[in-house]
């Protein structure tokens, strides 16, 4: 397993759960320093989704999680603005993006700073709009 010095992941982190820890805690054992972008309210809001835990208190939990070394807030979901702003050499995603038109040309233009980017995959059992689901049934 290849190691790295500077990882990066971004998510919505709302309703942190289990599959959440696992992501970080993977990412961790991968480098040396992890930055951890969460979503702010306002673009979690461009997929018609509302968060049930406000922005800050998402940062809260997530600065909480040993495995995390920094957080930013992620304002857009432009990859190498990112990269430009934190400079990483790494980046940690879900595997359901695996594959994708988007994420294979990021393959491509991260290859050309040198970046990789790691799938892991998803925890199968949980995940935030399970959650949802759930909560509304009772």
């Amino acid at each position: 397993m290849k190691h790295y010095k500077v990882g990066y992941t971004a998510g919505v982190y709302d309703m942190f759960h289990v599959g959440h820890l696992n992501l970080l805690k993977r990412a961790k054992e991968m480098c040396d320093y992890l930055i951890v972008a969460v979503t702010t309210d306002e673009l979690a809001a461009y997929k018609n989704a509302k968060t049930v835990i406000p922005f800050e208190d998402r940062c809260t939990i997530v600065e909480a999680i040993r495995y995390v070394d920094k957080v930013v807030p992620q304002v857009d979901m432009d990859k190498m603005a990112a990269w430009e702003r934190n400079k990483f050499d790494v980046m940690f995603v879900g595997d359901d993006w695996k594959g994708t038109d988007k994420w294979n040309k990021l393959e491509k233009d991260f290859a050309e700073v040198g970046v990789d980017i790691v799938y892991f995959p998803y925890t199968k059992k949980i995940s935030s709009t399970k959650l949802r689901e759930i909560i509304k049934k009772d």
